[in-house]
């Protein structure tokens, strides 16, 4: 008979070769239900005993109640249910037969609109990367526009192959294929200004770094190693520190500003939900939220009715 960690290590391998799964996002699995298995333990419970009530007993454990850990926000809880029922609906499916949380659903949280840059702090983001005194603000510079360009994922970039671009050069234009969630491909368009910086940077430094090793990957560190993505975020943070914008500026608000100017400029949801990997149009739409916002800004100001 198969043990509670038995039946958790079948679903995570599940995730790992069938759904073919990021490792982050294999990683997160992994913890929530590391999580759950802990709160089990504490109520001397096990999985065959999890009912509505146990779950319900279980997001309030997660609030802090009855915890000595210290409480999750509410859309970490929201995620740690759904990780669980995850597991419970694959368990079910396996074992043939009913899922004993199929009807138990995360608590709502309200949507948070993304924080997007304006055009002006992207333009003084990629400014402020400028180093003359230092060859690597070349790498830097080409990261952060290819960053803006493409929308892409932290991840994403950090893990391109040179490969990536130059199958897909083509008269005058350059596009890039990034592999994302699930290991899905999409190519996306690359602009002038960051080709610019992309193309300086692989004739006038990525040959020094990597004379040293054969690597593929694009973007490198001083050993000629592909650059993690601690390394990615703290060279989008310093830049954005150096052009003193005062709120808090990631690799996401890049991914968050591309979405955003795309719409505000004209570009129809489809295609934004394709340029950005999304497999529901669904999950784009919290951008137009953004833009209804600016419409309702405008018309307040201009309109001489409006208030």
């Amino acid at each position: 008979m198969k043990t509670d960690n038995d039946r958790i290590s079948e679903y995570l391998s599940h995730l790992a070769v069938e759904k073919a799964l990021a490792s982050n996002t294999l990683s997160s699995y992994s913890r929530d239900l590391e999580r759950f298995q802990e709160f089990l333990e504490s109520k001397a419970l096990v999985i065959d005993s999890v009912s509505t009530e146990v779950m319900t007993e279980y997001v309030a454990w997660l609030r802090g109640k009855n915890s000595s850990r210290p409480p999750l926000a509410e859309s970490s809880i929201a995620r740690a249910v759904v990780s669980v029922r995850n597991f419970f609906r694959f368990d079910a499916k396996e074992a043939g037969k009913v899922d004993p949380i199929h009807d138990f659903h995360p608590p709502r949280i309200p949507k948070r609109l993304p924080k997007a840059l304006s055009i002006s702090e992207v333009t003084s983001l990629i400014e402020s990367a400028h180093r003359p005194s230092d060859p690597l603000s070349l790498r830097d510079v080409a990261l952060i526009e290819l960053l803006y360009a493409t929308g892409g994922r932290i991840s994403e970039i950090v893990g391109l192959s040179l490969r990536d671009i130059s199958e897909l050069k083509e008269e005058g234009s350059l596009a890039i294929r990034l592999t994302g969630k699930g290991g899905k491909d999409r190519v996306v368009p690359v602009g002038s200004f960051a080709r610019k910086a992309l193309e300086d940077y692989l004739v006038r430094l990525r040959p020094t770094l990597v004379a040293a090793r054969r690597e593929d990957g694009l973007f490198l560190n001083q050993r000629g190693q592909k650059i993690s993505r601690q390394s990615a975020w703290k060279i989008v943070t310093s830049a954005a520190e150096k052009a003193k914008i005062e709120r808090e500026v990631s690799p996401h608000s890049l991914r968050h500003s591309f979405a955003t100017h795309l719409l505000d400029g004209g570009a129809d949801i489809r295609v934004v939900q394709e340029l950005l990997g999304h497999s529901s149009v669904t999950t784009t739409q919290i951008y137009t939220l953004i833009t209804i916002d600016k419409l309702r800004e405008s018309y307040s100001a201009a309109h001489p009715r409006a208030r």
